[in-house]
């Protein structure tokens, strides 16, 4: 018998917790799970750190990140071959690498032994990618297309599943879903900001819902990560929002990291360098050790 949508808001009620997500809803107020990625688990005391490159660029340029940024305590290497844009049109430095971009994260991977996270777009590549990458990322613009997170789900990968910066918290747990019935229980949220009327900068798109953060936790057992960068989308406050995330609770942080952020190929405000990578590191462990957690 189909199940009533009695209470269709945007928050989240009882009757979401019990029919609607059950799998992803916390079954009692300690119920948290640990989600495992080769060496590195989210959810414990320890918060994983992703870094890298909006695109993947080039081989020289994706080897040399990986290097720095696993030197400086990154878990995970980031980087996208398969690059969605807000607009359709792009130039040679504005594109994708695809093939090549992937086999220069398996490069990447094998030269300094960092875990890799990319996102898939598209169905047809999960085979490809599923060879180089430890996790797989559902883009905020994928979260709720639902065929391509079940097919996703079915590799058995771990997922990411960012939030759409239009939905609620309860689309955003129905996405989740749909990879939890699959039999796939690796699975993580990642809050990567809003869309609303006031951004506090002309050149920013999104809101950092770090509220986020607390709500999704108190109905989810599933650990939740923040990406500063896209949020922010501007450099000088990638640092501040990701002391505040790590304060806030998060359970991973992502950020953008590029060898030269003025001449980064994609969204060149957003991206910091090694060094202030390194020096946030340090500054995100501290913030880390007030709650009893760590980051290196």
């Amino acid at each position: 018998m189909a199940i009533e949508n009695k209470a269709p808001g945007k928050d989240v009620s009882e009757e979401d917790l019990q029919s609607k997500f059950p799998l992803a809803a916390k079954k009692s107020p300690d119920h948290k799970s640990l989600v495992t990625v080769g060496d590195v688990t989210f959810g414990g005391d320890f918060i994983p750190v992703f870094a890298g490159p909006n695109m993947v660029e080039d081989e020289a340029m994706i080897v040399q990140t990986a290097r720095e940024v696993k030197a400086r305590g990154a878990s995970f290497l980031r980087g996208g071959a398969f690059k969605p844009l807000t607009f359709p049109y792009r130039s040679p430095k504005y594109t994708e690498t695809r093939e090549d971009g992937v086999a220069w994260l398996k490069k990447a991977k094998e030269e300094t032994g960092i875990l890799v996270i990319t996102e898939v777009m598209e169905e047809r590549y999960l085979d490809l990618i599923c060879e180089t990458a430890d996790m797989l990322q559902i883009g905020s613009r994928n979260m709720q297309n639902y065929p391509l997170i079940t097919a996703a789900a079915k590799t058995g990968k771990p997922m990411m599943i960012k939030r759409h910066f239009g939905c609620s918290l309860r689309d955003w747990l129905g996405a989740a879903e749909y990879a939890l019935i699959e039999g796939n229980s690796n699975v993580v949220l990642c809050e990567r900001g809003v869309a609303a009327p006031h951004t506090h900068r002309g050149s920013s798109r999104f809101l950092l819902d770090l509220q986020a953060v607390p709500a999704a936790q108190e109905v989810t057992h599933l650990p939740v990560v923040v990406d500063p960068s896209h949020a922010t989308f501007w450099a000088p406050w990638v640092a501040p929002m990701s002391l505040a995330s790590v304060a806030c609770g998060a359970d991973g942080i992502m950020l953008e990291v590029h060898p030269d952020p003025p001449n980064s190929a994609v969204d060149p405000l957003q991206p910091i360098g090694f060094e202030p990578f390194g020096d946030l590191m340090k500054q995100m462990d501290a913030t880390a050790k007030v709650i009893g957690r760590r980051v290196l």
